[in-house]
């Protein structure tokens, strides 16, 4: 990829990392509730989630999507109903003010891993996004696997430091946090809840 190229995507990527979205809004919630180091774990498996995503998009699955109309409503409705799943238990998290060991031990960190990169594969957006986003820079003269690399890496690091600023920004506020208590928690739950109702009625 050249490099003017490589610069374009790079701040299309950081444009994307920063609009809000299901794992940014992970990345918060978990930053708040266990803190910026364990909350790397949900930042990871987010990224390795849209490593997978960015790679079904460039070899052929974001096409079968936009083509199959079964296809899309099925991975809508699978998505939907993940994000409602995720809300609910963001929404019946025990709340900052508790103690917060307790809190760490209820989610392992395999768990935390697990729900940032289901977060990131499960929802068809991407998917659709990406298969339309990413042949805007693709040269069909270079090598398919080492343009993914580099797309896929670049993505990856980015989304990596923008959720870590979300995260550590989130556990800063924990003092705050304490004194709204499980409001905070039903706010956050609620936004899962509600984009997962909205994602397969959208069309």
């Amino acid at each position: 990829m050249a490099l003017d190229t490589w610069i374009v995507y790079a701040l299309a990527a950081l444009g994307l990392s920063l609009s809000p979205g299901p794992n940014g809004l992970l990345a918060l919630t978990h930053g708040a509730l266990y803190g910026r180091r364990r909350t790397f774990y949900t930042i990871g498996g987010g990224a390795l989630g849209f490593v997978i995503v960015i790679a079904l998009s460039m070899f052929g699955i974001g096409a079968l999507l936009q083509t199959s109309l079964v296809w899309l409503t099925v991975m809508k409705w699978v998505g939907g109903l993940y994000l409602v799943y995720l809300g609910v238990q963001v929404w019946r998290a025990p709340p900052i003010g508790m103690d917060i060991r307790a809190s760490q031990a209820q989610r392992s960190r395999r768990s935390m891993f697990r729900q940032g990169l289901l977060s990131a594969v499960t929802n068809p957006k991407g998917l659709l996004f990406f298969a339309a986003f990413l042949p805007q820079f693709i040269d069909p003269h270079r090598s398919l696997w080492g343009q993914f690399v580099v797309m896929a890496g670049t993505f990856a690091v980015i989304e990596i430091a923008t959720e870590a600023v979300i995260a550590s920004t989130a556990s800063r506020l924990t003092p705050w946090l304490r004194r709204v208590g499980r409001r905070f928690n039903q706010a956050c739950g609620g936004v899962f809840m509600a984009i997962g109702a909205a994602l397969p009625l959208r069309g």
